[in-house]
C-alpha cells in the first residue's frame, strides 16, 4: 500500500465513528420520514403516493400554520439582518460607551428561554406594564397576545433575542475588509455610502448570507417562547406550523406529521438555494 493510500484509509478510519453517527441519527430517520409520508398507516403500509402531501396541503389549520410562519419570517428575518448590521456599522465607529452597547445587545443570549417569556408576560400582559402606560395617557388596555398586536410582540422578542448575535458576526466581518480598499476609496473621493454598498457589503456578502440562513432557522425556533406564553393553541395568528407539527404529533398522526416535515424541507431549501444564488451572483468577483 502507497504512503497516499495509507492517509487515506486512516483519514475515512478517523471519519468514520461521525460518518455513522450522521447515517443512524440523520439520514436514516430522514429517509423513515419520507416513508412514513406515502403510506397510509404504520401497520398496514400501504403505498399511497402523494395522498398525505394533498391532505395535508388541504388541511385549514396546516394554511393557517403555513401562513403565519410565512408572514413571521418574511418581517422578522429581513429586520434581524439590516437592524444587526446597521448596529455593527455603529459599533464600528468611535462611539463613547460602545463595551456597554455590546454588553446590553449580548445580554439577552445569557437568558433562559423561561426568563424570557416571564419578563414578556410582565410587559405585555393584559395588566402588563405597556399595557398601564397606554392607560396613562388615557388609551384602552390590550390584550396583545390575543389580538392582532400578536405576532408583533413576536416580532420585537425575536429581534430582542436574535440582534446581539448577528451584530458580533458582521463586526467580524467589518473587521476583516482589507483596509488598503477603504483608503483607496477615500482616495477617489467615494463617498461613505458608496464605500458601504460597493466594498463593505459585497465583501460581507458570504457573511450576510449566513446570518440570514440562522436567523431563518431561529425564526422557526421561536415557537418556544409562543408556546410557553400561549400553550398548544394560542391566537389565531400564532398558530405556526411548529404548533401544527407539535399537535399532530400528540395525536399520532405520523403520515400528516411526516408529510407537513417533508413539505417544510422542501421550502426552506428552495429558500436557501435561492438565497445561495444570490450570494455567488452578489460576490463571485470578491471571491474570484
Amino acid at each position: 500500500m502507497t504512503a497516499n493510500k495509507r492517509r487515506s484509509v486512516i483519514s475515512w478510519l478517523f471519519l468514520l465513528p461521525s460518518l455513522l453517527g450522521v447515517i443512524i441519527f440523520f439520514v436514516a430517520p430522514f429517509f423513515v420520514v419520507i416513508y412514513y409520508s406515502m403510506i397510509d398507516n404504520p401497520i398496514q403500509n400501504n403505498f399511497v403516493g402523494f395522498e398525505n402531501y394533498v391532505t395535508v396541503f388541504n388541511n385549514a389549520a396546516f394554511r393557517q400554520a403555513s401562513f403565519n410562519t410565512l408572514k413571521f419570517s418574511l418581517v422578522s428575518v429581513p429586520l434581524a439582518v439590516a437592524l444587526s448590521l446597521f448596529l455593527a456599522v455603529v459599533m464600528e465607529s468611535r462611539i463613547p460607551g460602545k463595551s456597554y452597547f455590546r454588553s446590553f445587545f449580548l445580554s439577552p443570549l445569557m437568558v433562559p428561554t423561561a426568563s424570557v417569556v416571564l419578563i414578556w408576560q410582565v410587559l405585555f400582559n393584559y395588566n402588563g406594564i405597556v399595557n398601564k402606560a397606554i392607560t396613562s395617557f388615557g388609551g384602552g388596555r390590550i390584550d396583545f397576545l390575543k389580538s392582532d398586536y400578536a405576532q408583533v410582540v413576536i416580532v420585537v422578542l425575536f429581534l430582542w433575542k436574535n440582534l446581539g448575535y448577528n451584530m458580533i458576526l458582521f463586526m467580524a466581518a467589518l473587521s476583516s475588509i482589507p483596509k488598503e480598499l477603504i483608503e483607496v476609496a477615500a482616495l477617489e473621493h467615494a463617498s461613505k455610502a458608496q464605500t458601504f454598498w460597493y466594498i463593505k457589503v459585497r465583501f460581507m456578502s458570504s457573511t450576510i448570507l449566513f446570518v440570514t440562513i440562522m436567523s431563518l432557522i431561529n425564526s422557526f425556533k421561536v415557537f418556544r417562547e409562543v408556546y410557553l406564553m400561549t400553550g398548544d393553541y394560542p391566537y389565531s395568528s400564532l398558530y405556526m406550523l411548529q404548533h401544527f407539527m407539535n399537535n399532530t404529533f400528540a395525536s399520532l398522526d405520523y403520515q400528516k406529521l411526516s408529510s407537513a416535515a417533508i413539505i417544510m424541507f422542501v421550502v426552506v431549501s428552495v429558500l436557501v438555494f435561492i438565497m445561495y444564488q444570490v450570494e455567488n451572483f452578489y460576490g463571485k468577483d470578491v471571491e474570484g
